[in-house]
């Protein structure tokens, strides 16, 4: 299975995700923002970083980018997209999933190693996990704090759709304690911590990042 891994001006979690799709069995593809074409591959992740200085909105002029075309059309065909922290703000910026990322409460820039909840298996990014299961993963964002109106967040709760909740408290005032959440197919799914960073024990606080990029090698063989 090949996964692209977009680079964007001023994205800088790329090596790591790129690391961690090779971690999982999968051969990487290096995408750059200005390509017009997906090169062949099966699923993308966007990773997170600054793209465009996060000038003017977080994520908001990357989701213009001529790869998120290629990304738009491709999702609609249910190519599995993983958008990581500001990978999750552009494909809320580009449509592909609801909601916004905003400032965090108290406004503060934060750095940790937090515990999360698998809500939802239901998704490409998830079915290797079990329902319930809690992984620790880091998180480290500025603009991490997840809003909707209410009539969103009621129909991502019922329709299954929150994929992850922070646990041990709520560190940006989200709302619902949504960490991450998914398309209406389950195959597009963004979340503000970072599972890349959490792959392997001697780099990072756990390897429970691994199962999102396990995951999409097991949705692949059974689509």
């Amino acid at each position: 299975m090949r996964i692209g891994v977009i680079t964007f001006p001023g994205t800088l979690d790329d090596v790591d995700a790129i690391r961690a799709v090779r971690y999982a069995g999968a051969e990487p593809v290096a995408l750059w923002h200005g390509d017009h074409d997906l090169a062949g591959v099966d699923a993308v992740v966007v990773p997170g970083g600054f793209s465009y200085g996060d000038y003017l909105r977080a994520g908001a002029i990357a989701s213009l980018a001529p790869i998120m075309t290629e990304v738009k059309a491709a999702a609609a065909g249910g190519m599995p997209v993983l958008g990581i922290c500001n990978g999750f703000q552009i494909l809320c910026e580009a449509g592909l999933l609801p909601g916004a990322l905003v400032r965090n409460a108290g406004l503060h820039f934060l750095c940790r190693d937090q515990r999360l909840r698998v809500e939802s298996t239901d998704t490409a990014w998830t079915g290797a996990a079990t329902a319930g299961q809690e992984i620790v993963v880091p998180l480290k964002s500025g603009e991490g704090r997840f809003v909707a109106d209410a009539e969103t967040v009621a129909r991502l709760e019922g329709e299954g759709r929150v994929v992850f909740r922070y646990l041990g408290g709520n560190p940006n005032g989200a709302l619902a304690d949504i960490a991450g959440v998914a398309s209406a197919d389950g195959r597009v799914v963004g979340l503000m911590p970072h599972p890349e960073h959490a792959i392997d024990p001697l780099t990072g606080p756990s390897d429970d990042g691994l199962v999102l990029f396990t995951s999409v090698l097991g949705a692949a063989v059974g689509s």
